[in-house]
């Protein structure tokens, strides 16, 4: 393992015979995984902004998922995803390696636990010592490399119930989903899904079973600032949250968990 600057963040490199890795201190975040043999199975932007969040790989949205619900000029998903993150411990054998990371804000704790080997594991727990219960919206919001957005299904929120943000109405999906011209959904489901890529003869089972929902996120041909639109095409977002209607409120001294792991099918 090494550290490295690139885009004027600092990373750390991860080799190992399993896999390698990168982690961005910025946001704690998980960039790159790749197992030896292997397509990559996280996406990024080729660009970062200066001083902004990094899209891509796996970010983590806290203390709030989207707008803020009251402050308009607070940044998107929260502050974590801007913050630098302290590695507290790191540890290493033929199978994996295992990693922990702690962002201190305020009256507030959050720890990134990550377990990295022939699959992905990552646990955040976040608790608080105000005195008063808090409220709290997080997520993993993963992106995952696939061959062509319009090329792959996603399997497992058969029955689901959710809301569709994009049509601001509430959804209920019927059968595998698929996502041609774009998709924002919100689904009370958690769970174990697949992510079928016939192009790249590829399964990859995702579980969002560590939160109370599944959110699914492609832009479409919606524009994304700083990332070329055939950039795109290359990735699915599906991840675990605990968000909107399934918000958490925190009482002092308890801890919020939430879970995502992968691993192939």
């Amino acid at each position: 393992m090494r550290w490295v600057t690139h885009q004027q963040r600092d990373l750390l490199l991860i080799e190992h015979a399993r896999f390698q890795a990168v982690f961005s201190r910025q946001g704690g975040q998980l960039l790159h995984f790749q197992p030896r043999g292997q397509r990559p199975w996280l996406w990024c932007a080729s660009h970062w902004p200066r001083g902004g969040a990094i899209r891509g790989g796996v970010p983590v949205c806290w203390p709030w998922f989207g707008r803020h619900p009251s402050e308009s000029g607070w940044p998107s998903h929260g502050w974590a995803r801007l913050s630098d993150w302290e590695l507290l411990d790191c540890t290493m054998d033929e199978q994996s390696v295992r990693l922990r990371w702690q962002l201190q804000l305020w009256d507030w704790q959050v720890c990134l636990e990550a377990e990295l080997g022939d699959g992905m594991a990552l646990r955040l727990s976040s608790s608080h010592q105000d005195s008063q219960p808090c409220q709290l919206s997080h997520a993993l919001h993963a992106y995952w490399r696939i061959s062509d957005v319009v090329r792959v299904a996603l399997l497992g929120l058969d029955g689901a119930q959710g809301h569709d943000l994009l049509k601001r109405a509430e959804c209920l999906q019927q059968g595998e989903l698929r996502s041609e011209d774009g998709c924002h959904r919100i689904y009370r489901h958690a769970g174990m899904l697949q992510l079928q890529d016939l192009a790249w003869q590829r399964r990859l089972l995702i579980d969002t079973s560590g939160g109370a929902n599944t959110v699914v996120w492609h832009p479409g041909s919606r524009p994304l600032t700083d990332v070329r639109w055939n950039e795109t095409l290359g990735f699915l977002s599906v991840q675990a949250a605990s968000c909107a209607t399934d918000s958490l409120c925190l009482a002092p001294g308890r801890e919020a968990v939430l879970e995502l792991k992968a691993r192939l099918g």
